[in-house]
C-alpha cells in the first residue's frame, strides 16, 4: 500500500499527470460529440442557423484559429509557471517548489488549454466539404467555441492566481494551513493502544530482549510509515518492533531502520527476510513531504524566515510573519497528546516508536531563526510574543521548561547582539512578562 501511495504522491505533485488526463478526456469528448452529431443528423441543428449554421470552410477556419491560439496561450501559461517557480526558489526556498507543482489550479489551467488544442484538432479532422462529401459536426464545433470563450476567463483567473500565489503573506499562510491540517491528522496518532502501566512494567521486567537490526533497503528520506502494517507485522510475527529512525529522517542504505526482538526468546528470521516483510510499512523518497512529517511543515516556514533574514534579501517583515505562524502552530501542538512511544495490542507491547517531542518541535521552529537574527530586534520581540502565545496552552512541566529555555536563549542572543539600551529594555520587558506567565502556570498546576 505504501508503494501505491508513494506513486500517487509523485503523480499528484507532477505538472504532467492532470494535464495528460484532461487531454485524454478531451479526446473522448471530441469523439463522442462527433458520434452524437452523426446520430442526430443535421435536421435538429438546422433549426438554429445562428448557432449551428457554419459551413465546412467556416467551421475549419474557426477551429483552426482556436487551436492556434490555445497552443500559444498554453505556452504562455507554462512560461509563467516556470518563471514563478524560479522566483519562489530564489526568493523564498526551493523546498516550496513541491507545493507549487502540486497546486491543482496550475495543473488544471495548463491542462485546460492543451485539451482545447487537442479537441479542436480531433474535431477538425472530421469536417468534410466539397468533393469529399459534406459533413460538419455542429454540436462538436459549437462546443469548441464554448471552450474558447471559457478559456478567456480561465486565462484571466490564472494570471490573478499567479500574482497572488507569489505574495509572501499568501505563501506563508498556505504552508501554515497545510501544516495545521497535518497536525489534525497526525496527533494524536493511532498505532494500536497506548501501553498501560502494567504492560510497561511487563516489558521492563521481562527477559532481556536481544535486538536484531533490520537494514534500510534504500538511501533517502523516510516520507511515511504505515503504522497499521507495522503493528500487524509485529502481531503476526510475535515480535516487538523498535523504530530506529523517525519520519523525516535521512537514512543510508544498510543503516539500521528498525530493530526486532522476540519477547519469548524464539529464533528470529534473517534480517533480509525481515526487511522484505517490512518493506510495505515504510515509504522512502528523495525529499521530505507533508504527508506525515509535521517537522517538515515547520522547516519550510523556518527556511522562508532565514532566507528573508539573509543579507541579499533583508526582508524582516516576512520573517516576522513566519515567526507568528510558527507560534500559532506550536500553540495547537502544545495541547495535543503526542503519540506514546510504547504501543500495545491485546495486552502486549508490540511497537516502540520514535519521533520529536514538543521540545524538539520547539527547537526546530525557533533555534535557527534566533541564531540568524543577529541584531534583529523585531525577531527577538516576536519570538517572545510567540512563546507567550504557546504558553497559554502549555501545561506540561517539561513543555514549560522548554519554553523557558527558549526564552533564556532569546534573551542571551539579544544581549549579545543588540547595542542600544532602548532595544534591550524592550526585550527584557517581554522576557519578564513571559517568565511571569510561565511561573503563574506552574503555580496553577
Amino acid at each position: 500500500m505504501n508503494k501505491l501511495k508513494a506513486l500517487w504522491l509523485k503523480l499528484d505533485s507532477s505538472l504532467w499527470f492532470v494535464p495528460t488526463m484532461m487531454v485524454v478526456a478531451s479526446l473522448f469528448a471530441a469523439y463522442w460529440l462527433v458520434v452524437f452529431d452523426v446520430y442526430i443528423g443535421a435536421k435538429w441543428t438546422a433549426r438554429f442557423p445562428l448557432l449551428f449554421g457554419a459551413g465546412a470552410d467556416g467551421a475549419r477556419g474557426m477551429l483552426a484559429a482556436i487551436a492556434g491560439s490555445m497552443i500559444t496561450v498554453a505556452g504562455l501559461t507554462f512560461s509563467l509557471t516556470l518563471a514563478t517557480l524560479a522566483q519562489v526558489a530564489s526568493q523564498y526556498t526551493s523546498r516550496l517548489l513541491h507545493n507549487f507543482m502540486r497546486d491543482r489550479t496550475n495543473q488544471v489551467v495548463m491542462g485546460f488549454f492543451v485539451s482545447i488544442f487537442v479537441y479542436c484538432l480531433v474535431v477538425l479532422r472530421t469536417i468534410r466539404g466539397g468533393d469529399e462529401g459534406s459533413f460538419v459536426p455542429p454540436l462538436a464545433v459549437a462546443f469548441g467555441l464554448v471552450l474558447a470563450l471559457v478559456s478567456i476567463g480561465m486565462l484571466i483567473f490564472f494570471i490573478h492566481h499567479i500574482a497572488t500565489s507569489i505574495q509572501a503573506a499568501n505563501i506563508v499562510a498556505g504552508v501554515a494551513a497545510e501544516t495545521e491540517k497535518l497536525l489534525d491528522k497526525v496527533f494524536p496518532a493511532r498505532l494500536g493502544e497506548p501501553a498501560t502501566p502494567t504492560e510497561r512494567a511487563d516489558l521492563a521486567a521481562g527477559p532481556d530482549l536481544r535486538w536484531q537490526l533490520v537494514p534500510a533497503p534504500v538511501t533517502g528520506y523516510i516520507q511515511g510509515v504505515d503504522y497499521d502494517a507495522l503493528l500487524a507485522f509485529a502481531e503476526q510475527a510475535n515480535v516487538v518492533v523498535r523504530m530506529e529512525q523517525a519520519i523525516g529522517s535521512f537514512i543510508v542504505k544498510g543503516a539500521p531502520l528498525v530493530a526486532v526482538a522476540s519477547p519469548d526468546g524464539h529464533t528470529l528470521p534473517p534480517a533480509d527476510e525481515l526487511a522484505d516483510r517490512l518493506d510495505d510499512s515504510y515509504r522512502f523518497g528523495d525529499q521530505r513531504t507533508l504527508d506525515q512529517d509535521v517537522g517538515f511543515g515547520l522547516r519550510q516556514l523556518v527556511d522562508i524566515a532565514m532566507k528573508a533574514l539573509s543579507p541579499g534579501i533583508n526582508d524582516t517583515t516576512t520573517a516576522v510573519m513566519c515567526v507568528d505562524r510558527l507560534g500559532a502552530l506550536l500553540r495547537l501542538l502544545a495541547n495535543r497528546q503526542l503519540a506514546s512511544p510504547l504501543r500495545a495490542a491485546e495486552g502486549q507491547v508490540r511497537v516502540l516508536t520514535t519521533g520529536p517531542d514538543f521540545a524538539g518541535y520547539l527547537g526546530t521552529a525557533f533555534d535557527q531563526i534566533r541564531t540568524n537574527a543577529a541584531n534583529a530586534l523585531a525577531i527577538y520581540l516576536r519570538q517572545l510574543v510567540a512563546l507567550r502565545t504557546i504558553a497559554a496552552e502549555c501545561h506540561a512541566t517539561a513543555s514549560r521548561a522548554a519554553l523557558r529555555q527558549q526564552a533564556d536563549l532569546i534573551l542571551a542572543a539579544a544581549e549579545a547582539t543588540l547595542t542600544t539600551s532602548y532595544d534591550l529594555d524592550q526585550v527584557r520587558a517581554d522576557y519578564r512578562e513571559l517568565r511571569d506567565d510561565l511561573m503563574g502556570l506552574s503555580a496553577a498546576v
